[in-house]
């Protein structure tokens, strides 16, 4: 549950101008508090909690995060955030591979599946229906009389909103091209216990570092490291997942060697070229978001409310984001995929170097 956007704001700025990225800026503070109120709101129990660290691991990565932090300070009026040096990250956490970190205390962590059963739990309360098991095969595209069509059946309707994401396929060819589903792997150990935990995350913030293909990490409820990292962009699991988690695990906390990891998991983001959201319209009545690119926690709660200002006639925030340029990745549905993994490479060669 973080601040901003997956691209940083220069490049928001260079396609929207410096007062458009400001209010762009400002909606993704407003996501991290539509998140908390909406917990507050309907008593959603997803164990939300506050502080997060971006944690670097060389001195370039030290200095990028010094000049991130004048930056947002001096153009974006955010002064939620600390920079920490070796010790005062060490104070917070049981680890020796990072030099230092950027703590933002406006930020946190969720149970991700917690509260998405809350708000649909919100949603029925509130007389929505939700119909699962209904993939939309098709959208027949007409004025006012838009036909999904389903495997069961089809559903007529003025507007249709677009929010597959990762999972939409080609439902959507024009929109299609500009996203990339990437798989992305979590892992969970067996319960520390509450010492042992505490020990090792002391103010329990969520710690990601800011190498181009990232580990992430934090706590659970129950007293779990849920380790997070690795990207595949064929989308398929990598072979010996539990291990390889696990390594990374210990690349970082080397004292649970002792640990064995419980659980690993992954599921797809869509990125796009630029790493900045993708929403807009396809029509008149026809709208979509798409492309969080590792925000989703936060930036799809605005869009959910961006989307429904848009729908009631009030379009003037949810088409700001129209200034963002999205370009297809290139290579086409069979080139896209080798094209990206040849990219990665020279930024995890990067990373490394």
């Amino acid at each position: 549950m973080i601040f901003g956007f997956g691209c940083d704001m220069p490049v928001i700025e260079k396609c929207a101008g410096k007062t458009a990225a400001k209010t762009m800026w400002d909606m993704s503070i407003e996501a991290i508090d539509i998140l908390r109120n909406r917990v507050d709101q309907h008593q959603i129990q997803c164990d939300l909690q506050q502080g997060h660290l971006h944690a670097a691991i060389k001195p370039r990565q030290m200095q990028e995060l010094e000049e991130w932090q004048a930056s947002l300070e001096k153009h974006y009026g955010y002064t939620s955030l600390s920079l920490w040096d070796q010790q005062q990250v060490q104070s917070q956490m049981a680890s020796e591979r990072y030099i230092g970190g950027l703590f933002d205390v406006n930020s946190g962590h969720i149970h991700p599946l917690n509260y998405t059963l809350g708000l649909a739990k919100a949603a029925l309360k509130a007389g929505v229906t939700i119909y699962t098991h209904s993939a939309v095969t098709k959208v027949t595209r007409k004025s006012k009389a838009n036909v999904c069509h389903t495997n069961q059946g089809q559903v007529t309707a003025q507007q249709v909103l677009f929010c597959g994401n990762a999972y939409m396929g080609n439902l959507v060819p024009e929109i299609s091209r500009k996203i990339m589903p990437v798989g992305t792997y979590i892992g969970a150990t067996e319960p520390l216990g509450k010492e042992r935990a505490c020990a090792l995350i002391k103010n329990n913030m969520a710690v990601a570092d800011i190498n181009f293909v990232l580990d992430y990490f934090r706590m659970s409820a129950d007293y779990r490291v849920l380790f997070g990292g690795r990207v595949s962009y064929s989308t398929l699991t990598p072979p010996n997942l539990t291990h390889s988690m696990q390594q990374r695990m210990l690349s970082v906390f080397p004292q649970l060697a002792d640990l064995k990891m419980d659980y690993s998991w992954g599921g797809n983001v869509a990125i796009t070229m630029n790493r900045g959201p993708h929403f807009g319209h396809l029509g008149e009545d026809l709208y979509f978001a798409q492309g969080f690119s590792g925000h989703g926690i936060a930036a799809t709660g605005l869009a959910g409310k961006l989307l429904a200002e848009a729908v009631a006639g009030q379009t003037e925030r949810f088409d700001l984001f129209n200034e963002i340029n999205h370009l297809p990745f290139p290579g086409g549905t069979l080139l896209r995929t080798p094209a990206l993994v040849l990219a990665m490479a020279w930024y995890r060669l990067r990373d490394m170097l």
